[in-house]
């Protein structure tokens, strides 16, 4: 069975190395900084411990069953022996180049460098490596072990073994996917992105409340959470991130993010991941009703 190397311990990498130990895979989590993995370690731990409550049918397990299959670490060179590299840091492409290639060096040449971004192209991470046939985009959704499908992105250079490569594993871990075309924003983020965007510029316009918005998507469309509700689960910071690098590549204005987003994330409200976004969020990480009307940020 693969040994999975996971790069970056936040929400999606987090999520990304609990779904492949709970599937009896190795893990390798890596991060910069050790009070990020163990913010990692209680956030899996809880989410296993509740995952008879939140999926139906899933037995219950001592959280350690799960995270014993992980090893956290800040070293990368850990990632030598992995069998399957999936890359989960922040949007920022002055980050992922110099990033990919020193994973290039590090792994071995045969394995796969799978690629959960949400917006920048397969085939330009691919080019900051020497292994361009074995670059993919796996595109997990939030939250990584509840979602039922990940959309897999095929660069330029992809070969058709990494393509079956990826299905297998994801076959193995319960996981539908989808393979589309590169492209900024594949189809999932090059939709939804521009949905968000223009959600949070009706809030910023004073036409509706968060609440309202949210509702209005939840009770006419049947949609399980609103458009609101949904930038903060995947995080403003990220939301932000995506529409740069939509706005930028596609040189289009309709992806222009909004004036409000910018300024919530420069003020940290960056949704669920810190207590506060568009919707004011508790322990039980549900919105709570005192934010619902929010109007300007």
């Amino acid at each position: 069975m693969d040994r999975i190397g996971v790069v970056g311990a936040g929400t999606m990498g987090s999520g990304v190395a609990q779904l492949f130990a709970e599937g009896g895979h190795e893990v390798v989590l890596v991060d910069v900084a050790d009070h990020i993995l163990e913010a990692a370690l209680a956030g899996i731990s809880r989410h296993v411990r509740l995952a008879p409550l939140i999926r139906p049918g899933t037995p219950p397990r001592p959280p350690e069953e799960v995270t014993g299959r992980i090893r956290f670490t800040t070293d990368l060179k850990q990632l030598c022996q992995v069998d399957y590299l999936i890359e989960n840091v922040t949007e920022d492409w002055g980050i992922k180049r110099p990033l990919y290639a020193e994973l290039d060096a590090l792994c071995p040449p045969h394995v796969p460098f799978g690629v959960n971004t949400s917006a920048i192209p397969i085939t330009r991470i691919a080019s900051a490596t020497g292994r361009a046939d074995r670059v993919i985009g796996t595109h997990f959704m939030n939250p990584a072990p509840l979602k039922p499908t990940v959309e897999l992105i095929r660069g330029h250079h992809t070969s058709d073994s990494t393509v079956a490569h990826t299905q297998s594993l994801l076959d193995g871990v319960g996981k539908r996917n989808v393979v589309v075309a590169d492209s900024p924003g594949f189809v999932t983020n090059r939709v939804l992105m521009i949905t968000l965007n223009e959600a949070i510029f009706t809030l910023h316009e004073g036409v509706s409340t968060a609440r309202d918005i949210d509702r209005l998507f939840k009770e006419c469309f049947g949609h399980a959470m609103g458009p609101l509700e949904t930038a903060d689960l995947i995080g403003l910071d990220t939301v932000y991130l995506s529409l740069q690098v939509l706005y930028e590549d596609f040189n289009d204005p309709k992806y222009r993010p909004c004036p409000l987003l910018r300024r919530m994330v420069d003020a940290g409200l960056h949704g669920r991941k810190t207590g506060q976004g568009f919707h004011s969020y508790e322990r039980s990480n549900e919105p709570s009703d005192k934010s619902g009307d929010r109007q300007h940020g």
